[in-house]
């Protein structure tokens, strides 16, 4: 028995050596491939172009290696295929799904309605995108966590790209007391959009008087702002729209309710029961 394996390993050690340097010398170099291919054509065309044309070459790649160590160990590759090709057949019947969210994902590189980097809100999950793959798409939420989307579930339904133009809107909505002035309140929020170094000045900000609340004046406050700024610009509008208003000695309501017992009924009775060590100023108050 060890007789016929020398002799084997003798008649075969050409092909042995060959197999050994395809997968130590083939793999890394693919590897090394896509990377040039990542790093030549990051300022040509966009980060999904690239992330899809460097693994492609990555896969084929590889499948080729794997081919030409299987022809040199002895496989017949017609006969190899002929099984390959039958047992896809019968992979592809059973993951249907997979290949809907291959299609679909062929659909969203043509469409390109996102790319690496955009915020996307779909449903209830929100995130940064991380990568689009054939299959699915992977979102970073902003606690640093992983989702994963098939791409089914993106072509039909709805989602919202939230950084797709270079600028947009914060909408603020804001309630003062009734007794407040209405142009004063809107020339304050004129005024904190202007000194804001964040806010854009074209297009100007978005000022609303809206209506009557149930228990304010509703105003819609809107400025324009880079799409990096959103955090930075949010944070500071609210801290300077409260100091002004503070200053300027304008109102910010909590809800009112009134209590109402009915046209038939005696008006509802409330006692003011002094503190203690306090003069008594008895009485009844409707």
């Amino acid at each position: 028995m060890m007789e016929k394996i020398q002799i084997w390993l003798s008649s075969h050690t050409e092909a042995i050596i060959y197999c050994i340097l395809l997968i130590v010398v083939g793999f890394p170099l693919i590897r090394l491939l896509g990377y040039m291919i990542r790093k030549g054509l990051r300022k040509k065309v966009s980060e999904q172009a690239i992330m899809l044309f460097s693994k492609g070459v990555v896969y084929i790649g590889t499948a080729v290696i794997i081919l030409m160590v299987l022809q040199q160990a002895g496989f017949k590759l017609g006969t190899l295929l002929g099984a390959a090709g039958i047992a896809g057949v019968a992979i592809g019947f059973a993951s249907q799904t997979s290949l809907s969210n291959l299609i679909s994902g062929l659909f969203l590189i043509w469409e390109r309605p996102f790319s690496v980097g955009d915020v996307l809100h779909v449903s209830s999950d929100h995130g940064i995108v991380h990568s689009i793959d054939l299959l699915s798409v992977q979102l970073r939420t902003f606690n640093n966590q992983l989702i994963r989307i098939p791409n089914e579930v993106l072509i039909k339904s709805s989602f919202t790209n939230v950084t797709r133009f270079p600028i947009r809107r914060m909408d603020i909505p804001i309630g003062v007391a009734y007794k407040e002035d209405i142009t004063k309140v809107m020339d304050i929020l004129r005024e904190v959009a202007e000194h804001n170094p964040l806010c854009l000045d074209e297009p100007p900000p978005v000022i609303v008087f809206k209506g009557f609340g149930d228990s304010a004046l509703e105003f819609l406050f809107g400025p324009w702002f880079s799409k990096t700024d959103y955090i930075a610009l949010r944070n500071s509008l609210m801290t300077e729209i409260k100091e002004r208003f503070d200053a300027e000695g304008i109102e910010i309501p909590f809800p009112h309710r009134t209590l109402y017992a009915g046209e038939a009924t005696k008006p509802f009775p409330v006692h003011v029961v002094p503190a203690p060590g306090t003069e008594a100023t008895g009485g009844h108050h409707e």
